[in-house]
């Protein structure tokens, strides 16, 4: 029998990717995704449809448009898969603030739904989950920082950035980052309880082609669009704010590996690491270097629970899953460049 596996939120940039990888690999792959990301976040229809379209060219891939806050369809699309990657969310955190309440359905109702359905079968499929740096909220504020001409940088005891044992708790997180943490939680919980084998990857920065960034969620994507586009970019705050980035093929390589390997349940922290980072401000300069673009720039104040520096310290995944990231930012921006550069109709 074939294997069989669904993708929550399919249609998306993370998911379309691990689709395409399963359905490349020979795996059954059903989407299921609502198409809601333009009309949420107030982009163009042939935005939300392009990752639809290019999936449904590929062999073996079968298309459900549905909500993962609807039980019904979540549980009948996860009949007979023997894994779950759930990517489907809210995932812009201004407009968690904005309007919380698709927040909360999406991110917490969505993942329950989720949760339930795995349960049901009475072969129990794996999962794996897609968490955020967000979970840590406002506590990584507190690391101490020294600030360089263009960068921000961790103090020395967090060097190798954030493990998985950082506090969560008595801190802002935002809706976003709560709703996100709440579906973290049960997830592990389900593992423990019901024996489910459940992947956590709590994400910093992921990349990469078939990305729509936008000025509040995809800071690389967005940057790559609009210089190349043309457009004027707002940096809120300073511009040295520094993130570990991680290329979207090699995220999909960490979930193959924990499905892979004999781990029932675990958290990982996963992202570049403290070997691939950027700050907005060199991001500009790798743009401008392959390029020759200079974007205007405007400042503006600082975002609610914006981190100056979030690393991800990937040791726990590296030594577990015999995984590491292989990408570059250098490499990984050049491949984001020819992709914007192949499909400027549709920033238009």
């Amino acid at each position: 029998m074939a294997r069989r596996i669904l993708v929550t939120g399919g249609a998306g940039f993370i998911g379309s990717h691990v689709a395409e990888q399963f359905a490349l690999d020979g795996w059954q792959v059903r989407v299921l995704d609502n198409l809601s990301r333009a009309k949420l976040l107030k982009k163009p229809d042939k935005n939300a449809s392009f990752n639809w379209d290019h999936l449904s060219r590929l062999p073996g891939v079968e298309l459900i448009k549905g909500s993962v806050t609807d039980w019904e369809t979540v549980r009948q699309a996860a009949a007979d898969c023997q894994v779950i990657v759930h990517a489907a969310a809210q995932t812009a955190v201004t407009t968690s603030v904005t309007d919380p309440r698709p927040d909360f359905e999406n991110n917490i109702v969505g993942t329950f739904n989720v949760l339930e359905a795995a349960r049901a079968q009475s072969v129990k499929p794996a999962l794996v989950f897609c968490s955020t740096n967000k979970v840590y909220g406002e506590n990584v504020n507190g690391v101490g920082l020294s600030e360089g001409e263009k960068r921000w940088s961790f103090e020395s005891s967090m060097a190798r950035g954030i493990p998985e044992t950082f506090p969560i708790d008595h801190c802002e997180h935002t809706p976003y980052g709560v709703s996100k943490l709440t579906g973290d939680l049960y997830m592990q919980d389900y593992a423990h309880l019901y024996g489910l084998k459940i992947g956590v990857f709590r994400m910093s920065c992921i990349y990469g082609t078939r990305q729509f960034g936008l000025e509040d969620q995809g800071w690389v994507a967005w940057f790559t669009i609009a210089s190349m586009l043309g457009k004027p970019i707002t940096i809120f705050g300073d511009g040295k704010q520094v993130r570990d980035v991680l290329y979207v093929e090699d995220l999909v390589g960490a979930y193959r590996a924990f499905l892979d390997s004999p781990i029932n349940h675990a958290v990982y922290n996963m992202g570049g690491g403290p070997d691939f980072t950027m700050s907005l401000h060199e991001l500009l300069d790798i743009l401008k270097a392959k390029t020759g673009i200079t974007p205007a720039l405007s400042y503006a104040d600082w975002r609610p629970s914006d981190q100056k520096v979030y690393i991800s310290n990937i040791d726990k995944a590296k030594a577990a899953l015999g995984w590491k990231p292989t990408v570059t930012p250098e490499q990984g921006v050049a491949k984001l460049i020819d992709w914007v550069g192949e499909n400027k109709n549709l920033f238009a």
